[in-house]
């Protein structure tokens, strides 16, 4: 008997062994998982696929805003660049804006909240292409998921809350609002929205005014 045991030993350290090959509860193939090297960062993951182009930002670029979050609070132009107000009887200097872009299996979900606005004042809000400058216009033309040929897109069929983001929102006594647009596509990682728009008036929809919201008022980079 004494005899047998380092046998079966050696037999049961064997099949413990082979085991190491046998696909693991998520079916990747075991083995024990290598850990990564000291003072690595941890980064948790959506689950969903990276989106193409995402590692084409230069070294020092930082590549386009497709999930975070972008705070900013607004001052005239030149001292405000990232949070901008043109007109601060509508956002007074010192007002704050934060976007968050969260990527979700269902699309991408856009929260606005700010505050220090007018008190119980109507505003349009809309994510547009391009980055803030103390030229409103320069933002360009709202995000779409699905671009109009034509401009300006003033077409019902492009110009709505579906194909672009709309965040109109109406403060409340002290100034402040929360809003949030869920979409069921996502933004493209080479060409997302690049700034937040305040409007002096809510959106229309009426055809060949559709997407319009009067002056713009503030605008807000979502990277700088």
């Amino acid at each position: 008997m004494r005899r047998l045991l380092p046998a079966l030993a050696t037999v049961f350290v064997t099949a413990l062994a082979g085991c190491g090959s046998s696909p693991g509860l998520d079916g990747i193939g075991g083995g024990e998982p290598s850990l990564p090297p000291p003072g690595t960062p941890f980064m948790i993951s959506s689950g969903l696929p990276a989106p193409s182009g995402s590692a084409g930002a230069s070294a020092g670029e930082q590549a386009p805003l497709t999930e975070g979050t972008a705070s900013g609070t607004f001052q005239p132009a030149p001292q405000g660049t990232q949070a901008v107000t043109y007109d601060k009887a509508v956002v007074p200097p010192g007002a704050t804006a934060q976007v968050s872009i969260a990527t979700t299996a269902q699309g991408v979900r856009v929260r606005l909240a700010v505050t220090g606005m007018v008190p119980r004042r109507a505003y349009g809000a809309h994510l547009h292409t391009m980055t803030c400058t103390s030229v409103p216009d320069d933002a360009g033309p709202h995000y779409q998921h699905q671009a109009d040929p034509s401009k300006p897109s003033v077409d019902p069929a492009y110009a709505n809350p579906g194909n672009e983001v709309w965040l109109d929102f109406t403060t409340d006594s002290r100034g402040a609002a929360t809003v949030a647009s869920s979409h069921d596509w996502a933004f493209g990682a080479t060409q997302p929205p690049r700034s937040l728009i305040l409007h002096a008036e809510l959106t229309r929809t009426d055809a060949g005014k559709a997407g319009t919201a009067g002056p713009r008022v503030a605008c807000l980079t979502l990277r700088p």
